[in-house]
């Protein structure tokens, strides 16, 4: 069991779930619960959590091979899961009185030369987001999964996307740089990036309810 110790605000506070492994990305739903990730360990794959505002967790996501970006529907009625070493972005139905999720099956197959879907967001108007790291992209997906757009980065290890600004017409980017080697990794390697006046635009994230 996932235990999070009142009485301070540091991540040292909340005691280990296996340990070999770790936290990769985490998301709080409308109702301020939180699902987050665990990494594969040494023998055995992750899992993927959630955690309630009256202190119960549970696994809702057995053998999960790295647990990535995840997001909602605007009407609340999907909830989308990335597994990062399988290509895969998968879609579940989503109960918001609960937290359920359920009927889960794949939406997007990345090609495996085309980069790892990592972090992701989704826009007001229900298209997917995806960072593709080792692809120097953003993907926009369709509710369907079909490809709308794409936007390269003079970086390949795109990692994130989220939306911000006032009235979250901006994206924002993050990449990653490794060893300091700009040569093999692009130019603006580890650069956050900025794009304006995107439509349609993005929504404001949840908040976690977890005290």
């Amino acid at each position: 069991m996932l235990r999070y110790v009142p009485g301070s605000d540091t991540a040292t506070q909340v005691a280990s779930i296996d340990a070999n492994t770790r936290f990769n990305d985490v998301i709080a739903d409308p109702e301020g619960r939180v699902f987050c990730g665990t990494m594969p360990g040494e023998t055995e794959l992750g899992d993927l959590y959630r955690l309630d505002p009256d202190g119960q967790s549970q696994v809702v996501i057995n053998d999960v091979d790295i647990s990535n970006g995840m997001g909602f529907s605007p009407d609340l009625s999907r909830f989308y899961f990335t597994e990062s070493n399988t290509n895969r972005i998968f879609v579940y139905d989503y109960a918001v009185e609960t937290g359920h999720i359920s009927n889960g099956r794949a939406l997007v197959e990345t090609p495996p030369d085309d980069g790892i879907p990592d972090g992701m967001t989704v826009d007001s108007a229900g298209n997917i987001w995806s960072a593709r790291w080792n692809g120097s992209k953003i993907v926009q997906y369709t509710e369907a999964g079909e490809t709308l757009q794409q936007v390269s980065f003079p970086a390949t290890k795109v990692s994130a996307v989220t939306f911000g600004g006032s009235n979250y017409t901006e994206l924002y980017v993050t990449t990653a740089l490794n060893d300091n080697s700009r040569d093999r990794e692009g130019t603006r390697a580890g650069g956050l990036f900025r794009i304006q006046d995107v439509s349609p635009s993005g929504t404001a994230e949840y908040r976690s309810d977890i005290a």
